[in-house]
């Protein structure tokens, strides 16, 4: 490092030493930091520069070193603001070796000197080179581009100078890359070292040596206790579904009680009432510290959280708040880019948990998140903006009056007194602001949730701003704290906010190599902030008060609430994501001025996502209404059948909030609660229907007769469709009560009986009665006393052992008999006849077959399926036609026989010793058939058939068929399903749904034996489908395809107020209102019918509908009664006819003729000359009366008045009146010997001509006398009076000395003495004044009159008068080492002479005292006084008239 002014060039580190900057560089940065002084080592000593004062001292080039990087050597000339000679600069490139590269630079105007530069030396036109020029555009062309042209170039126009980078790629990886989003810029002779750094930011590990300094403790270094916080909640930030928590600290050393803490959002709302899954509070004290720890806990964090938050802590007699803002930002998906992310720290203080502003300074920056999204840029679109909003006001503003009701009323103001008066306000002229060029408007208005910027004009571009919000001044919403900056973010270009969110001047350090890779580009175009922008060399230092502000706190300021912009004169306030809560007034404050406005925040509609549904409930069952809006935490009325439901009226109904979720939760249903359920929002509605039925009870299994043998167990056992259901068991009609033998229990649905150890009591009749049901189960208990074994045959225990059975009374007596012998094979079936009964199986049961056999020896087992193979022959001998049981049969079909032999398998045969099991699992359609089972053995053969039947649900029917769709009902028709399932079809329930729903409503609960049904209790306009199911004796179908989608629509009611307006000979016309209600439906128009009296064939008055409430039926039959009717239709069909109450008569009706003259026609009409005139005159007369107009007593002639007639009036029409139109008009009506007349008078005015004959008869001293006779035209029209004006002769000005006046003649009075005067006449009427004036021909002089001047005596008046004071001294108390004043007020003539003493000694000579005297008012100025100064002052004035004092005592403190 150099030691002097001419020390050489710093070079980039870690420290920057200020010897290495001139005076010059150091005034340039003085004037970016206003007037901060730079002191020795950033902390005291005397100041090494001033801006206020431009001085340098001489200890400048000392030991005061700083964290700045780079160069300040090419910093703006001072006093002249830095303006580019360039309209667009070149950009770095990449390209292919061996290409060419082209770079383009325009400039502001032609003629300019362009000079290209590479590594500092100038380019002149070569073979390599190629230079040109095209007006204002200058182009660089580099041929044959290879390694050695790779580096960093520059073009200079003047004072500007923009530098670009060449960058050459291999030929297979050469990609044009634009230049803002071009690779990082390599610093010249260093390209591996910039390609390493940004490998090294891609891998994800940063390097430790780019992090900024470490963070001050944590809470064991609390911040200056302010009030009763040792610390305050601090702005937080968190992205949507995060957590934060803010922290507040209370020193506890003095507090005798633990300190009462509460915590707000916005003005009132308390948040202990909130507390629940996303919001938590926590407090804990430190007994070592004495500190009292609040926490308030956000998780899950939604939207809706964002705003001004409040944090209250009050003791007994103390009080202290503090408000801080949370932002809540939406979660970044993979194909945006998030700039801001990228320069947060990788660690935080507290385990990644944010506790204070002031631990935002740890960790290290991560670039690498940023590298890895390059590929997923995206160009912001400009339609996905916020619209802006249009200023009412301001269009207002500029509006005529005439247009300020349809403003009014379509930007939904209602209050227009309010809004004149506002007006008025807003056009009255201002004063003159000294401090604003521009101020703020009257009011603004955004949508919640988008930006709103507001901005002034100063006349100082240097004056402090001030911000305040309903008068208390907004803080930006970070701290920015001090640190030394890093040199690892050095480079040769800038990125200049020229005016962050502080008041104080900032300023921002950016690494400059990497703002291309940063993509910082298309950020800022995101940020929409004119206030960026690009210089080409220096690196910018970034202060924050006194401090230099952490590039890692730069995202901090970029999320802030508030955001304050600087450029040039202009002052802007951008607040991001308004909410409620910025709803206020603000001000901007420059010193002593401050203009105002006001900030409304519309919320916008609520919308409904999700609607409500129909629900289909039972009495006493459990309900609950779900609707889901677009904004958390809306208000939302629920409403029953058109009246609204509140908590007030009843406890019935509960209302629930679940974030964007709306409950209404009815605990038991009744019957009364049916009803059509709404919840209205201010963006639209939802409506559900809900039907309550009578409960009741499905029996799923019945009890059973039983036969039980002594000593048995008897259970009865049924099964409901209600687990809530209890019951009574009952013994031959008695209640049964339970003992240790007889026992009931209750399992869910299932009830059951048990009787052990069954005796003959025991046999009676047993019913179970449900409790609230009229029903009842009953089953009858048969006891068995003997056992009996007829009929069972010979068994067979083994083979030479035969049992024989006795039937005794009491006892069984068995003989066994020892016969060796062998036995046939038999199938020991109960099927008398050998014809087994059918098995039937449901489908998807397991079936299995147990089939006993004996013989001997053991026989084989043979299983067969019969397969009918679908065609008949001849009537012959059928497979097994013993079996069947059918010899009479004439046709048969023809089998063929499947033999089953698996084993294993769905399907397959198990046979053992004594018998053969046959098992299908899972049985299906395809296993229904004959099965054959044949044994055989060497003694011979037994064979049985087996029939077994697959029951299933029935197929789903065909999709339902909607007819007669009326208001609320329809008629909905199905066809049996196309297999039934092998049973007979029960019956079918029916489900509808509405289109947009998933939720089936059920419509019957007693099966349909129909096949159609009259659906009821829908609403109009909501669509609909419908669904129907089959049930048979195995359980429901399938639901089948939902119906077409219908809409209930009902025609409109009958039209009202059908009139009959006119009849003639032939035509009648009739008149009608609208229907009162019209329906969802619409109204498509009416329809118009006729028929004869006491006849009922009704003939269309028109072909189609007309949407006009008014006709004329043509052609009728004269003389005809008519009855008339009118329909209203719509997509429904015609509603109800409307018809007249009695028959009209097609005939004309004679009226006398009338006219019906207008008020304003009965009096004299006035017009002027060339004025239109359109006289309208109404009559009444049937038939068509006959109108003929005359003027005084002759008939109308010439083209200029037209008479134009109608059937109901008549009009006079004069293009263009003259005089010659005036007169009387007469107008006559006439219907056969029947007439009426009106008279009209038409006056045509004119302006009058001028007055005559002006003289002038008299002039005397200063008047003079005029004379004039009326004129010759007066106008058709009285005259109104006259004007008299004066002019001297010298300037010939006109003056008006009489106005209105009524006389031919007038003084005029005031004249100059010594002028000449001209004076004219004008006469008036009622159209003006005359075209011309009548003017003296001559001047009129006045003439000077001989008058000598005697100037008056007066006595000379003695103003001498003794001194007295008017303001005498007052007592003070002052403070030591303060500069303070004595002032009093004294008169006296002639002037007195003053003199101060403090005890009695005069202070004229004491060089501390200063005494000033101007115009009666004395000061006496005490410089620092210290406690000796205190004592008695005496002020003593003295003159010719004599003397007078006054006193005072001065207290003088010591310094608190």
């Amino acid at each position: 490092m150099g030691e002097g002014p001419g020390a050489s060039q710093a070079q980039w580190g870690p420290t920057f030493s200020w010897r290495a900057l001139d005076l010059w560089n150091l005034s340039i940065f003085s004037r970016w930091l206003g007037r901060v002084q730079i002191r020795r080592a950033w902390g005291g000593g005397s100041p090494l520069y001033s801006r206020g004062t431009g001085a340098c001292s001489d200890s400048l080039w000392g030991a005061c070193a700083c964290s700045v990087p780079g160069d300040l050597s090419e910093m703006p000339e001072p006093g002249k603001k830095p303006v580019s000679a360039f309209s667009k600069k070149p950009r770095s490139v990449e390209v292919a070796a061996g290409s060419p590269a082209v770079f383009e630079a325009e400039t502001e105007r032609a003629g300019v000197k362009v000079r290209w530069q590479r590594a500092g030396s100038d380019i002149s036109p070569s073979d390599k080179y190629g230079l040109a020029v095209e007006g204002t555009r200058h182009t660089l062309t580099v041929r044959d581009v290879g390694p050695a042209d790779q580096g960093s170039y520059a073009v200079i126009a003047g004072s500007s100078k923009v530098k670009f980078d060449l960058k050459v790629l291999e030929a297979g990886k050469a990609e044009p890359v634009p230049g803002p989003a071009s690779a990082p810029t390599e610093a010249p002779g260093a390209p591996g070292e910039a390609l390493a750094s940004a490998t090294e930011v891609e891998g994800g590990s940063p390097s430790p040596e780019g992090s900024s300094s470490a963070a001050p403790d944590g809470p064991s270094a609390p911040d200056d206790p302010i009030g009763l916080f040792v610390m305050r909640p601090q702005d937080g930030e968190v992205t949507v579904g995060g957590s934060i928590t803010f922290s507040a600290r209370v020193a506890g050393a003095s507090l005798l009680k633990p300190p009462v803490v509460k915590w707000f959002k916005g003005k009132w709302v308390d948040l202990s009432s909130k507390v629940g899954q996303h919001l938590q509070l926590h407090d804990t004290y430190d007994r070592a510290s004495k500190v009292y720890l609040f926490e308030l806990h956000i998780t899950d964090a939604q939207t809706t959280f964002a705003g001004g938050y409040r944090c209250e802590v009050s003791t007994k007699d103390k009080f202290d708040s503090c408000n801080f803002n949370l932002i809540v930002h939406e979660a970044i998906g993979p194909g945006d880019l998030d700039l801001r992310s990228t320069f947060r720290r990788t660690s935080l203080a507290g385990g990644g948990r944010r506790i204070s502003d002031s631990h935002e300074d740890a960790g290290t920056l991560d670039f690498s998140s940023l590298l890895r999204k390059s590929s997923f840029r995206t160009p912001r679109d400009p339609k996905l903006e916020a619209p802006v909003e249009e200023d009412v006001w301001e269009i207002l503003r500029h509006a005529p009056p005439s247009e300020y009701e349809r403003i009014a009323f379509q930007h939904g103001i209602t209050d227009l007194r309010g809004m004149l008066k506002r007006l008025k306000g807003i056009k009255r002229d201002e004063k003159k602001s000294t401090a604003f060029q521009k101020k703020l408007q009257p009011a603004y208005q955004v949508s919640k949730g988008h930006k709103i910027r507001l901005m002034v004009e100063l006349a100082d571009p240097d004056a402090e701003v001030k911000w305040l919000k309903n008068g208390q001044e907004i803080q930006m919403s970070g701290r920015c704290g001090g640190s030394r900056a890093s040199s690892g973010d050095a480079g040769e270009a800038g990125l200049l906010p020229t005016h962050l969110p502080c008041l104080s001047t900032h300023a921002l350090l950016v690494r400059p190599a990497l703002i291309p890779s940063l993509h910082l580009l298309p950020f800022l175009s995101q940020c929409n902030s004119p206030s960026f922008c690009f210089f080409p060399a220096p690196p910018l230092l970034i202060f924050c008060g006194s401090h230099f502000l952490p590039s890692d706190q730069w995202p901090l300021l970029l999320h802030s609430k508030y955001i304050f912009e600087s450029i040039g004169t202009k002052r802007m306030l951008t607040i991001s994501q308004c909410s409620l809560a910025d709803d206020a007034a603000y001000q901007c404050v420059v010193g002593g001025e401050k203009c105002s406005t006001e900030l409304f925040v519309k919320e916008p509609p609520v919308l409904i996502t999700r609607p409500l549904e129909d629900q289909l409930v039972m009495v006493g069952q459990r309900v609950e209404f779900e609707c889901e809006v677009s904004e958390e935490g809306a208000q939302v009325k629920w409403l029953k059948d058109g009246v609204e439901l509140t908590r007030e009226e009843t406890f019935k109904y509960r209302f629930k909030k679940d974030g964007q979720k709306h409950h209404l939760i009815i605990n038991e249903a009744t019957l009364e609660d049916a009803g059509h359920y709404a919840l209205h929002t201010s963006g639209g509605q939802a409506l559900a229907e809900l039907i309550v039925q009578e409960k009741k009870l499905e029996v799923y299994q019945s009890i059973a007769d039983l036969t039980v043998g002594a000593k048995d167990q008897a259970v009865f056992k049924c099964e409901v469709s209600d687990e809530n259901v209890r019951g009574v068991w009952l013994k031959n009609g008695k209640e049964l009560v339970p003992d240790s033998r007889i026992k009931v229990s209750h399992i869910g649905r299932v009830h059951k009986l048990t009787i052990d150890d069954v005796t003959p009591a025991d046999e009676a009749d047993y019913s179970f009665v449900p409790e609230g049901f009229a029903c009842n189960l009953s089953a009858k208990l048969h006891f068995m006393g003997e056992e009996v074994l007829w009929g069972m045959g010979p068994l067979s225990l083994g083979p030479a052992f035969t049992v024989v059975p006795i039937a005794l009374p009491s006892l069984a007596e068995v003989k066994i008999d020892f016969v060796p012998r062998q036995e046939p094979p038999k199938i020991h079936l109960d099927c008398p006849g050998r014809k087994p009964d059918t098995i039937v199986v449901v489908a998807g049961n397991k079936l299995r077959l147990d089939v006993p056999i004996s013989g001997d020896p053991a026989p084989t087992v043979i299983w067969q399926k019969t397969i009918t193979k679908g065609n008949k022959i001849p009537a012959g001998p059928a497979p097994d036609a013993d079996a069947a049981g059918d010899s009479g049969a004439s046709d048969e079909w023809v089998f063929d026989r499947k033999l089953l032999c698996e084993t294993e398998g769905r399907v397959r045969v198990e046979t053992t010793k004594d018998r053969s099991i046959f098992t299908v699992e899972g049985a299906e359609k395809e296993d229904e058939g004959v099965y054959v089972v044949t044994v055989k053995n060497p003694v011979g053969e037994d064979q049985v058939n087996l029939t077994v039947k697959v029951i299933d649900v029935p197929d789903a029917p065909a999709a339902p068929k909607i007819s007669n769709v009326g208001e609320d009902s329809c008629t909905v028709q199905w066809e049996p399903p196309a297999y039934d399932g092998g049973q007979p079809v029960l019956g079918y329930i029916l489900e509808r749904k509405k289109k947009k729903s998933y939720r089936w409503m059920r419509l019957n609960f007693d099966l349909l034996r129909e096949l159609s049904l009259e659906a009821r209790r829908m609403i109009e306009g909501v669509v609909y489908e419908m669904r129907v199911y089959a049930v048979n004796a195995v359980g429901m179908s399938r639901p089948s395809p939902a119906s077409q989608p219908f809409m209930p629509i009902g025609p409109p009611s009958e039209p009202t107020h059908l009139a009959v307006e006119d009849v003639s000979d032939t035509t009648v016309s009739l008149k009608w209102r609208p229907p009162e209600r019209v329906g969802a439906g619409g109204l498509d128009g009416y329809s118009l019918e006729y028929c004869r009296e006491g006849c009922s064939e009704w003939v269309d008055a028109l072909q189609g509908l007309t949407e006009r409430t008014t006709m004329l039926v043509k052609d009728l039959p004269t003389g005809a009664r008519l009855l008339f009717r009118v329909r209203a239709h719509n997509v429904a069909g015609p509603g109800a006819p409307v018809t007249t109450k009695e028959p009209v008569t097609v005939q004309e009706i004679l009226q006398r003729p009338r006219l019906q003259l207008p008020r304003h026609l009965r009096q004299t009409i006035q017009r002027k000359v060339g004025e239109p005139v359109n006289l309208l005159i109404p009559f009444q007369g049937k038939p068509r009366p006959q109108v003929t107009w005359t003027k005084e007593g002759q008939p109308l002639a010439g083209e200029e008045v037209s008479i134009r007639n109608s059937p109901t009036d008549t009009i006079l029409f004069i293009r263009a009146a003259r005089r010659a139109h005036s007169g009387t008009y007469q107008v006559t009506l006439r219907i056969e010997n029947m007439e009426d007349k009106a008279e009209l008078v038409l006056q045509v005015i004119d302006k009058p001509s001028p007055p005559q004959d002006i003289r002038v008869i008299e002039t005397w001293g200063f008047n003079v006398a005029l004379e004039w006779k009326p004129p010759q035209d007066d106008g058709n029209t009285e005259l109104w009076g006259y004007t008299v004006q004066k002019a001297d002769k010298r300037t010939m000005e006109w003056f008006t000395v009489l106005e209105h006046y009524r006389r031919t003649h007038c003084v005029v009075s005031e004249l100059v003495i010594g002028n000449g005067y001209y004076f004219r006449v004008f006469s008036h009427n009622t159209v003006g004044p005359s075209d011309r004036a009548s003017t003296t021909k001559e001047p009129v002089f006045i003439p000077r009159p001989a008058i000598k001047y005697e100037p008056p005596s007066y006595k000379a008046l003695d103003f001498s008068e003794a001194p007295s004071f008017t303001r005498p001294l007052v007592n003070r108390s002052v403070i030591a080492g303060y500069n303070t004043t004595l002032c009093c007020a004294v008169r006296g003539s002639p002037k007195p002479q003053i003199s101060w003493f403090k005890n009695g000694l005069d202070l004229g000579k004491d060089a501390r005292f200063r005494m000033f005297s101007k115009q009666g008012v004395l000061t006496l100025e005490i410089r620092k006084p210290c406690p000796f100064d205190g004592g008695v002052y005496v002020c003593r004035a003295t003159n010719l008239q004599g003397e007078a004092q006054c006193e005072c005592r001065l207290e003088v403190r010591g310094e608190e």
